[in-house]
């Protein structure tokens, strides 16, 4: 059967968006549809054979009776002879054992196929829908999912969640809240649960639990409103809640800057009062405790019961494993309606939270009873104590850890480091007979000398050549000996010969004579430069000088020729 492939395409994805489910989830649907009314058009049971197939790029939609190719027929609803499978074919195709397709002709079916197709159709698909609401919220159990009242009684609310609907009973709200319908309302997925198919009965969509009445919708809410709990900083470790009346969430900080407490509590109050206000908007508004969390029983105990001051503990061996552990908790005079609290509340959340069974005593009634007890201080030392010991532990773990670390690195480094040695790629073939095999490779060396030896003794003996002789060489001089050597003495007389010089003008003093400085109209006295002992010691060193005689000096200018250029004649 062929129909438009267009229109066939935006009838299929207009009902997986309707559904929310993909559109391969309608073809496949509508392909069991198909089969299982045809089945029904046949009429001859449930276990016919029937295959359909489409194809929705062009448009075509096959379907066919499959029948089993026999010899002798016994059921011919399910079977066929093979002389009637290959009548009116030139050459027989089936076999006994093959399969023979009797194709149907869809176009030609009646309306009452049609509506069977449909009903099939109605309920593949929601079958379909129910494992997609499955598939998504089957991940979000744990989280807050805001709705849309659509249904409100005394007994009941039901709220559209997107592609689904979840029912609230009184024990799932808080309190006596009501809600009205169109209100906008926030509700914790607590578990889903896969749709089951019961025999008799129609299949129900997964089961899907809501609630606002339990410690998670709590815990969101603190995560939302309070941004050290969203961020990590502060850690919720537990809570007790009866929801309406009172909770009790136990806390602790994992950045020694940030009070737990007090990040939950805020200024004044006003965060722990938009807490409260998501809690419902009944008469009485539920209280909570923000408490600090211990690792010790007997002080987490004393926290559990604030307001009430706890003086002592006494904490009791558990006496069966089905029974929680016993604790006496000594209390101030006149607080005991406190640490019970209303409608004993505050005592039933306190053995909830911290896992013991309180007996709740005051101070005068512990001493007439006789019981004995430690005092809070001795519990709050001891707990501090402990958790220095664990900080202890915990941060040498930590210098422990990294410096396994940091080992590990160096060692890669220095593996990374080492060269690689290149693999060995020869083959023996590639080595010299003498690594192969040594001792063979020296027998055969030996015979080979052995045999090179006894070749030269056997040659005749060759005459050895003479070297040529060499005749002296005949040496001609033009120039006698006695000639050089009177050339010699010549020139070092020469040299040894003094040169005098002029004896340099004296210069008279008038020609050094200096012009005196002019002569001011106020004479100013003026700082002589030299003393009278250094101008008469000047004089004296001219004298001597002038007395001196130059030309008695002879001056051997030889040791001075290296300050002369020859070339030129004159000084440089």
């Amino acid at each position: 059967m062929d129909v438009n492939a267009k229109a066939l395409n935006e009838g299929l994805q207009e009902v997986a968006d309707a559904k929310g489910i993909e559109k391969e989830d309608v073809v496949e649907a509508l392909q069991e549809a198909i089969t299982k009314a045809y089945i029904k058009y046949l009429g001859g049971g449930d276990d016919a054979v029937v295959t359909c197939s489409i194809d929705t790029e062009k448009g075509k939609i096959s379907l066919a009776q499959i029948k089993r190719v026999v010899k002798d027929v016994e059921d011919d609803y399910l079977e066929i002879a093979v002389e009637d499978a290959n009548a009116g074919l030139k050459k027989a195709k089936y076999n006994v054992g093959d399969d023979f397709a009797i194709e149907a002709p869809v176009a030609e079916l009646s309306k009452l196929f049609a509506m069977s197709t449909k009903n099939f159709l109605r309920a593949k698909i929601s079958e379909r829908e129910k494992s997609a609401l499955y598939e998504k919220y089957k991940d979000r159990i744990g989280e807050l999912i805001t709705g849309t009242v659509e249904k409100s009684d005394d007994r009941s609310i039901s709220v559209n969640i997107g592609r689904t609907t979840v029912e609230l009973d009184r024990r799932a709200l808080i309190g006596d809240e009501t809600y009205k319908i169109g209100d906008t309302i926030k509700v914790y997925l607590q578990e889903v649960k896969p749709s089951k198919a019961e025999e008799g009965k129609p299949t129900r969509g997964p089961l899907i639990e809501a609630t606002r009445s339990s410690e998670g919708f709590l815990k969101r809410i603190f995560e939302q409103e309070i941004s050290e709990v969203y961020q990590g900083s502060v850690v919720i470790k537990k809570i007790a809640r009866e929801a309406g009346i009172r909770s009790k969430v136990a806390v602790y900080s994992t950045n020694e800057d940030v009070d737990a407490t007090g990040a939950c509590i805020g200024a004044g109050g006003v965060r722990i009062q938009k807490v409260v206000s998501c809690l419902g908007n009944g008469k009485d508004k539920e209280k909570i405790d923000v408490i600090n969390y211990s690792e010790e029983p007997a002080v987490f105990i004393m926290e559990a019961l604030r307001p009430a001051t706890v003086l002592g503990v006494a904490l009791y061996e558990r006496e069966s494993e089905n029974e929680n552990p016993k604790a006496l908790a000594v209390i101030k005079d006149g607080q005991l309606s406190i640490a019970i609290g209303r409608k004993a509340a505050n005592a039933r959340l306190a053995s909830k939270i911290t896992g013991y069974s309180i007996d709740i005593k005051e101070e005068s009634q512990a001493k007439a009873d006789g019981l004995e007890y430690t005092a809070s201080e001795e519990w709050i030392a001891k707990a501090d104590a402990a958790k220095r010991n664990r900080d202890k532990e915990a941060f040498l773990a930590k210098t422990y850890e990294e410096a396994a670390k940091r080992a590990e690195a160096a060692k890669k480094a220095e593996e990374e480091a080492k060269p690689v040695a290149p693999k060995a790629t020869a083959k023996p073939e590639d080595f010299p007979e003498e690594a192969i095999n040594p001792a063979a490779a020296a027998l055969a060396q030996a015979k080979q000398e052995d045999a090179q030896k006894a070749a030269l003794e056997e040659a005749p003996k060759k005459e050895e050549p003479v070297a040529p002789r060499l005749e002296k060489a005949e040496v001609k001089t033009t120039v006698s000996l006695d000639d050089l050597e009177k050339e010699l003495e010549a020139a070092k007389e020469k040299k040894s010969q003094p040169v005098k010089v002029k004896k340099p003008r004296k210069i008279t003093e008038k020609e050094v004579e200096r012009p005196s400085a002019p002569k001011s109209d106020e004479h100013k006295p003026q700082m002589a430069v030299y003393t009278q002992e250094e101008l008469d010691a000047i004089a004296e060193e001219d004298a001597e000088k002038d007395s001196y005689d130059y030309e008695d000096e002879e001056i051997d200018y030889e040791d001075y020729d290296q300050y002369y250029d020859d070339d030129e004649g004159g000084r440089r």
